[in-house]
């Protein structure tokens, strides 16, 4: 095997990788949006919502492949990102942004509007590891679909069970924000040369994200009056 194939083996592992660290927040998303349908439409509407989010995540996967040398672009995705995490925590994203579709069509416009705008960490990521090859980027987000597919029906039950599952999504959604801003090439290099900040920053945004969103969610939760009470 030549080392062109090797090398393009080795970025099509790299891709597919990424895809899997990244698909904890696409997971939550299809889970959400699915989670009032029952049985067979349940399925129906992971499938489909998956392939219109993956077939548009593509596109724009490509388009970015081109866009990803402009300055401050993984910064700004990196702070979107956070607060998608805050939301995500705080409940805001399961009462506005992730509403739950009472019927077939309205979960999957939900799961591919939610997962279009939930996916800008999946598509910068795997556009800088694809390296300019758009073959790269088709063939790392196919392989990954049944992967999502498989996480949210597996949320599904989980979120159900073990609400506090959240804090766990809202944390990996950190990690992967704060690893996007200090892969910013701007700033990179100052990561590079001061490791301990590198990781001291990581676990600062971490924890600003669970302090707050835990936080606003027991304000919210306390702000509602009990039947009964005195207004």
């Amino acid at each position: 095997m030549n080392t062109s194939a090797v090398d393009f083996i080795l970025s099509l592992l790299n891709i597919v990788f990424l895809d899997l660290i990244l698909a904890g927040d696409n997971a939550i998303v299809i889970g959400l949006a699915a989670r009032n349908l029952q049985g067979s439409q349940q399925k129906q509407a992971i499938l489909l919502g998956t392939g219109g989010a993956v077939v548009l995540r593509i596109i724009a996967t490509i388009l970015v492949v081109w866009l990803l040398q402009i300055p401050w672009l993984l910064l700004c995705g990196g702070l979107l990102l956070i607060l998608i995490a805050f939301k995500l925590l705080s409940g805001d994203n399961t009462e506005t942004d992730i509403h739950a579709g009472g019927t077939l069509w309205a979960a999957v416009r939900t799961i591919v509007i939610a997962d279009a705008a939930m996916g800008l960490d999946n598509v910068i990521a795997i556009a800088g590891a694809a390296k300019h090859n758009i073959t790269l980027v088709v063939l790392g987000l196919l392989i990954s679909v049944p992967i999502v597919v498989w996480g949210s029906t597996l949320f599904i039950r989980l979120i159900n069970r073990y609400p506090w599952i959240i804090y766990i999504g809202s944390a990996v959604l950190g990690f992967t924000a704060s690893s996007m801003i200090a892969s910013e090439q701007k700033i990179a290099a100052y990561f590079t040369i001061h490791p301990l900040l590198h990781y001291l920053f990581i676990a600062a945004v971490i924890a600003g994200i669970l302090a707050a969103g835990h936080w606003k969610r027991r304000h919210t939760h306390s702000s509602i009056p009990r039947s009964g009470s005195s207004v």
